[in-house]
């Protein structure tokens, strides 16, 4: 989610997410609509100022679209790609939307109003005239102390009222200038707070406050008409970067850095929370909670995100330092570098770090339980000195015999770690212990994976991997592949769990375990390697040429079942197989490997992306169309008419009424209806004529029997008598 938001009233709060514009229900926290059909970045979000159920939205596509976002319509498409020329030269111009009754029109009349400025969309603010933006982009500051002040500017906001412009700066000043647009010279105030710069500012409706935020986290309301007055609401989540307030100033909205949005009262008292997926280092790989079947992967520092990838939001968030984050640059904190999740989903085990750049490593591998009363996970163990270096790779074993957790690091050993049991009752319980330690030859273990049914586990070694069984631990057989450290290992699934595949810098190849010799190898750049735990299939990801192409194999052959060239840009960082609730019941032949499992990668722009059939866009598309409608929303006469006149269609359907009651019904008046509501509302005609044309269709002419004409025209003067009189 981008930074760009605006309310509507206070029901729905609109945001641009990448070259979409999200609609939420700040009641419920949902996405109701998503509008489609921008193919760049949007840039820009804003209600039409003559009608509030409507929204345009500005993309670096170089057009400008007007919605209708109730019901999720695009009305009318302005292209002006002449404004998006050069990427490096911003301007703020003026353009001319034309009022034509074509859906898509050029829009050629433009005027630049200024030159060269920031593309931060927080140094521009709209005023009560230009001639307010011209001004604080012109005017400069001076150092004033011995040491030099950071007096750059940050961001700007106008005052909705008065002669008044607020901006911030980096040295975490807020100044407040006057006077503008009189002929003396202006003058400015200085308030101090934030330590660090100035994210960005705005106004309340009224101008009765001043709201701004930064790097702190905390929302604070200034009192203009008290200026050493102030309110704070704290820990909010990520450095705020965006603030936008309600038309009615009842709601605040604040957008942050790691892509949560905060609705908050007036009161400043926390109303609903939006959250996407957090953006930041990805240490950990993207893995699959087997209770909630949600995405887990690195959230905001010291912590875990767990993400509904069905309902496309968090769930929850899971503290594992456990230690307050102070924003702070160049400050050493832990950070989640390693998770691996039991088969069953009960055990989850952690590793966090700090000092990564420095000699002075301190590491903590941490063993959490999960606690069905509770519905979360509990720390159980914490062991502070796992291993004598970084904790590279870890994994559980999937046998249901032993719970078991190994580990490898860069001090040449790989470690075996079993959850203890009572010498009395030979039952489990909460003690964690050290049950081995291997090594090979004084080498650097890397990767580590058990079989499908956890007798075997392979560790790699730089360039060869070796054997071990599970029970004894004794090593049974080395492997060797053509020349490179290995990448990545994978044993096969179901009936080809006999191979173990592996990946070098230059080399994918496939070992047949049952006779310890290389089965096939392929001269492939994979950069990661994963196998659907639900079937044989593996997918293999490879560099080529700047983009990374996907391959979908199984090992007992070589050749493709699925290729897509050129998946993204760059290279892929991680990859997760989601297990699906129900498998597809038809699916194309080249996408039968989508029938059990779900494909999820994240990309070097943190773009989470997946492979879906039509079936299934055609199903969240229909779910998008169901809006949410909020009780609270006042009842009008022609809701109250229209609403009775569909319960009567409603209830005669449902109760069998006879085709000769049926015929009573003025079929007239429901083609009436739907022409007007599912006309675009630009192109229909005057209100007078639609009015006099509704009227005409509620009346039922005088034909069929005397019975019924006299019962319609009853109902009908009824009806009309409702809505006139309301």
């Amino acid at each position: 989610m981008e930074k760009t938001c605006q309310f509507r009233i206070r029901q729905f709060l609109l945001c641009a997410s990448g070259d979409l514009v999200k609609v939420f229900s700040t009641s419920t926290e949902e996405c109701v609509h998503v509008l489609e059909g921008h193919t760049g970045q949007v840039t820009g979000v804003i209600l039409n100022p003559t009608n509030h159920l409507q929204v345009y939205s500005c993309s670096a596509d170089g057009t400008i679209r007007l919605w209708d976002f109730i019901d999720g319509i695009l009305i009318k498409t302005q292209v002006s790609k002449s404004v998006f020329v050069s990427p490096e030269n911003f301007q703020l111009v003026a353009l001319h939307l034309p009022k034509v009754p074509e859906q898509e029109v050029e829009a050629r009349e433009m005027s630049a109003v200024l030159c060269n400025i920031s593309s931060n969309p927080g140094s521009t603010a709209m005023g009560r005239g230009v001639s307010i933006v011209r001004a604080v982009l012109e005017f400069s500051l001076k150092a004033t102390d011995k040491k030099g002040a950071k007096n750059a500017f940050t961001c700007v906001a106008c005052h909705p009222k008065d002669d008044c412009i607020a901006t911030g700066h980096e040295d975490g000043k807020i100044r407040l200038w006057r006077n503008f647009n009189q002929k003396k010279e202006y003058t400015y105030s200085t308030q101090h707070w934030h330590h660090d710069a100035v994210g960005t500012l705005c106004f309340t409706t009224e101008g009765m406050h001043l709201l701004s935020g930064g790097v702190e986290s905390v929302l604070v309301q200034w009192h203009c008409e008290e200026v050493n007055k102030k309110d704070f609401l704290p820990r909010l989540g990520g450095a705020i970067s965006h603030i936008c307030v309600s038309p009615d100033g009842q709601m605040y909205s604040t957008s942050h850095l790691d892509n949560k949005i905060n609705i908050i009262h007036c009161s400043l008292k926390l109303s609903a929370v939006i959250q996407g997926l957090v953006k930041g280092n990805i240490w950990t790989d993207l893995m699959i909670d087997p209770r909630t079947r949600a995405l887990v992967m690195n959230g905001r520092p010291g912590h875990l995100q767990f993400y509904s990838l069905q309902q496309d939001k968090q769930l929850y968030s899971l503290d594992i330092v456990q230690q307050e984050y102070i924003n702070q640059e160049g400050l050493d904190q832990f950070e989640v570098m390693r998770a691996a999740f039991s088969v069953g989903g009960t055990w989850l085990a952690t590793v966090e770090e700090r000092g990564r750049c420095t000699s002075d490593l301190e590491s903590s591998l941490k063993l959490w339980v999960y606690n069905e009363k509770a519905q979360s996970f509990e720390l159980n163990t914490t062991i502070t000195a796992a291993h004598q270096d970084r904790i590279m790779h870890m994994c559980f074993s999937p046998s249901t015999e032993t719970t078991m957790l190994v580990t490898t690091a860069w001090d040449n050993q790989f470690k075996v770690w079993l959850l203890g049991l009572d010498s009395d009752t030979q039952k489990e319980h909460a003690s964690w212990s050290c049950d081995y330690v291997g090594s090979y030859h004084g080498l650097q273990p890397t990767n580590c994976c058990f079989s499908s049914d956890g007798s075997l586990l392979a560790v790699s070694f730089k360039e060869v991997v070796t054997i071990w069984s599970s029970d004894t631990w004794e090593l049974l057989t080395t492997l060797c592949q053509p020349p490179g450290p290995i990448r990545e290992l994978c044993f096969g699934r179901l009936s080809c769990s006999k191979y173990l595949l592996g990946t070098t810098a230059k080399n994918l190849f496939c070992w047949n375990l049952l006779t310890c010799s290389l089965e096939w190898s392929t001269p492939m750049d994979v950069c990661l390697l994963r196998s659907d735990p639900l079937s044989e299939n593996v997918v293999a990801f490879s560099l080529h040429s700047g983009n990374t192409d996907l391959f979908v194999f199984r090992p007992s052959e070589p050749r493709p079942l699925f290729t897509q060239k050129a998946v993204c840009g760059g290279k892929v960082q991680r990859c997760v197989f989601s297990p699906r609730e129900e498998p597809l019941d038809s699916c194309d032949e080249r996408f039968q490997w989508l029938n059990r499992s779900r494909l999820y990668f994240l990309t070097e722009l943190m773009e989470l992306l997946t492979f879906s059939t039509k079936a299934e866009d055609e199903r969240i598309l229909n779910s998008r169309k169901q809006l949410l409608v909020d009780d609270s929303v006042a009842v009008t006469p022609f809701y109250l008419l229209l609403g009775k006149h569909r319960q009567q269609q409603e209830e005669k359907q449902n109760s069998g009424v006879s085709q000769a009651a049926d015929r009573v019904q003025p079929p007239q008046a429901s083609v009436a209806i739907k022409e007007l509501l599912h006309t675009p509302a630009h192109v229909l005609p005057a209100a007078s004529f639609l009015c006099s044309m509704f009227v005409n269709s509620l009346l039922i002419s005088n034909t069929g029997s005397r019975y019924a004409s006299h019962s319609n025209k009853t109902c009908s003067d009824s009806t009309l008598f409702m809505g006139v009189s309301n």
